[in-house]
């Protein structure tokens, strides 16, 4: 949520800015806005989309070469040109673009008022902007020590990027709690929230760390330091981002390219970590920590949204597998209760973006408790991949989607490997099972290939439902946590009410709700209970529900019974969730292209929730 963009250099800035808002449109956002530097400040915000600034700035001056840029997603304030980013200090010689939350903006603005500031919008950053100016002007110092003592003043999470009409020749930005990266060019700087911005400029890169300031002059180094004014060693990365994974590459949506990457993305989760032929599973990431998996009492997963529903699988991976009790956790809920966590528990924290607040937060509180912490993320360098004490990247590549697919599905694919790997190191899995699983795992790229091709059959069937107002999702065993991620899609992006549950429970409660107009996807691939599956959908039929059921290529017995039917390949009970995950992505995804739904962009959401 909310996007970051800066440059300062030789070139105009404008289109550089412009294009990041756009790279970043992903991120989820509500308004826009920019700051050029030319002699005085030129600042143009626009609720709305992106497009919409453009427009708007047709008239306008956008001469500079240095600026700040913003996509927000409204915290404070509702969304409108007002609240809309960058703002401004009271003289007007300062303008700053904010991420995150201070806490105590109304205690500090309070005092500001008694000084004589106004603030024309509702946000916390027009505080911190003017905060940072009253420092400036009462403690008679420069802008580089103003912003710091201010960071010293305030509480919450922030990445800033601040310009200066004082000092145009120079950007100032920090972070707290929420992502920033400076990437070098050749005299020239770029700022971003992520590097999908800066990748098509440099592949040289700094991410900044947890309460660093980057002072960044053009034409000469940058330089870092912390809020306690300690100096810092710039530690300079090279992206390994292609830049034809953020375009659609003839896909009409981001999130059906990704849904067709996930071949691709299961197969590069993969890569170097199974060896089929010697029946291998090797984790460089978590090498190290093997053995405190193996001896762990417990592991606790910890994560949010569509990452909760793949540690969901992990639970059941790794209790079937290598027989250790596991709980899964919300970690908005996990932060702020007194949770029981010993120096023997194992944490597995799992995100896409690697910077979820509430993720991070917990791994905090896990931590120091003394429990070890791995992590399971998708981006290089993100928060989570640095605190925690080991874990593995995904190899998904860029999500611009906001709703995950690929994300969630190469999640899987590394709990199922952490599960094989700490099985096989404690002797839980017979050989016999160990290397059917094995196998089966490395085939599910091209199961997942198979199971892609049902696009056309179910497109036809989102086009009988796509003015539903509710559905019903059940699954049992492994698919359990399939039922809750396909109702989720189906809320994210055709804004249609859906519920996940176990099968089972569905005489608990849901089955009040069936009737001829309550649609309901049962996912029948279960070999272990497939008769109770079929009992669930009898009871369903009984009254006069109808049934979309995703079952095993062949299958007779549903089939007869159901009233529409997805055939998927069959696999091994354990991972069902890598095949059966892919005909609900479609579902979700033709259903909410036929309502017209910003598929990509859905309303309210954002891809990387770096606040609470």
């Amino acid at each position: 949520m909310c996007g970051i963009v800066g440059y300062i250099g030789e070139k105009q800035a404008y289109p550089v800015l412009i294009n990041g808002l756009h790279r970043l449109e992903y991120r989820g956002y509500d308004s826009s806005g920019i700051t050029l530097i030319n002699g005085g400040i030129n600042s143009y915000k626009q609720k709305g989309k992106v497009a919409s600034l453009e427009d708007f700035v047709k008239d306008k001056n956008i001469e500079g070469k240095a600026g700040i840029a913003h996509t927000r997603w409204a915290t404070h304030g509702v969304p409108n040109d007002v609240n809309a980013h960058p703002h401004v200090s009271n003289s007007k010689e300062l303008s700053i673009v904010h991420n995150g939350i201070i806490e105590n903006y109304e205690t500090l603005k309070k005092e500001l008022i008694n000084r004589g500031y106004t603030f024309e919008s509702d946000t916390d950053t027009e505080v911190l902007i003017n905060l940072i100016e009253d420092i400036k002007i009462k403690e008679k110092v420069d802008l580089v020590e103003a912003v710091r003592i201010a960071l010293n003043s305030v509480i919450g999470a922030y990445a800033i990027v601040i310009a200066s009409t004082d000092n145009p020749d120079m950007l100032i930005a920090a972070r707290k709690g929420s992502p920033l990266v400076v990437g070098i060019g050749d005299g020239e700087f770029y700022l971003a929230s992520d590097a999908t911005p800066i990748i098509e400029h440099t592949k040289q890169v700094v991410y900044l760390e947890d309460e660093e300031i980057a002072i960044i002059r053009k034409g000469q180094d940058l330089e870092l330091k912390t809020i306690k004014n300690k100096k810092r060693n710039p530690y300079v990365q090279e992206l390994e981002m292609n830049l034809n994974a953020l375009e659609k590459q003839g896909y009409d949506h981001f999130m059906l390219k990704e849904i067709y990457e996930q071949t691709d993305s299961i197969k590069d989760s993969m890569r170097g970590r199974l060896n089929p032929e010697t029946w291998e599973v090797r984790l460089g990431g978590i090498l190290d920590y093997e053995q405190k998996m193996v001896n762990a009492k417990r592991i606790l997963i910890i994560a949010c949204g569509t990452s909760w529903h793949a540690g969901l699988v992990g639970e059941y991976l790794f209790e079937e597998m290598a027989r250790i009790p596991v709980e899964v956790e919300y970690a908005s809920e996990f932060r702020y209760r007194n949770p029981i966590i010993t120096e023997d528990d194992v944490v597995i924290a799992i995100s896409q973006s690697g910077e979820t607040a509430d993720t991070l937060a917990a791994i905090e509180l896990a931590k120091s408790k003394g429990a070890t912490i791995l992590g399971v993320c998708n981006v290089v360098g993100s928060s989570i991949a640095r605190v925690t004490d080991a874990g593995s990247y995904t190899h998904a590549g860029p999500e611009i989607g906001v709703a995950s697919t690929k994300a969630f599905t190469a999640q899987v694919t590394i709990l199922t490997l952490m599960a094989l790997r700490i099985a096989k190191l404690k002797g839980s899995l017979s050989a016999s099972k160990y290397q059917q699983i094995i196998n089966e795992l490395y085939n599910i790229p091209a199961k997942v290939e198979q199971a892609l091709k049902t696009d056309k059959e179910v497109e036809k069937i989102a086009y009988k439902f796509k003015d539903s107002k509710n559905f019903l999702y059940l699954g049992r065993g492994f698919n359990f946590p399939v039922a809750l991620e396909g109702a989720l899609k189906l809320k994210e992006i055709s804004y249609i009410h859906a519920e996940g549950y176990p099968a089972a429970e569905m005489k608990h409660g849901p089955i009040a709700l069936i009737d001829e107009d309550m649609p309901t996807v049962v996912i029948g691939t279960n070999k272990s209970i497939y008769d109770k599956v079929i009992s669930n959908i009898q009871e369903i039929k009984a009254r006069s529900g109808v049934i979309i059921a995703v079952v095993p290529i062949g299958d007779e017995t549903i089939k007869e019974i159901a009233d529409y039917t997805i055939e998927v390949p069959e696999t091994h009970e354990f991972l069902d969730p890598l095949i059966n995950t892919i005909p609900l992505q479609l579902l979700s995804y033709h259903i909410a292209v036929m309502r017209g739904c910003n598929v990509d962009q859905p309303r309210n959401l954002a891809k990387s929730v770096t606040v609470e």
